[in-house]
């Protein structure tokens, strides 16, 4: 299992309705046939840490994050989330004992960022 937790605030200039539109992407991603579970919600952790809300998504193995990172319906939400985030922060872990994993995730990554400039830019522009 390879599990994606993201933290995040919203920008102080999305309206409630930007926001409900935003979480409602998230939870249509973590819907996604390669998702093994997600949800999105409230943050509960220290707010001094500037975070709002979290996302998490569970996906079987590196076939099924491949998937799931191409997936169309991740790749839409994306241009609904993206633009809507004023901090971002990611925890990856996996119960894979393969010592080559974080590598094979990042190697994904990097092809996914190469595939779509356009998510590139929209994701290196959220700060951590």
């Amino acid at each position: 299992m390879i599990v994606n937790l993201l933290r995040f605030r919203f920008r102080d200039d999305v309206t409630g309705d930007e926001r409900e539109a935003v979480l409602q992407a998230m939870r249509r991603t973590a819907g996604v046939e390669s998702a093994a579970f997600g949800t999105v919600g409230r943050d509960l952790g220290d707010p001094a840490d500037g975070f709002t809300h979290a996302y998490c998504v569970g996906v079987a193995d590196l076939a099924a994050l491949e998937r799931y990172m191409h997936d169309p319906v991740h790749l839409a939400g994306d241009d609904v989330i993206l633009p809507s985030l004023a901090r971002l922060s990611a925890v990856r872990f996996t119960d894979d004992a393969d010592p080559d994993t974080g590598a094979k995730i990042v190697g994904l990554h990097r092809a996914k960022l190469a595939k779509y400039p356009d998510w590139d830019r929209q994701l290196n522009a959220i700060p951590v």
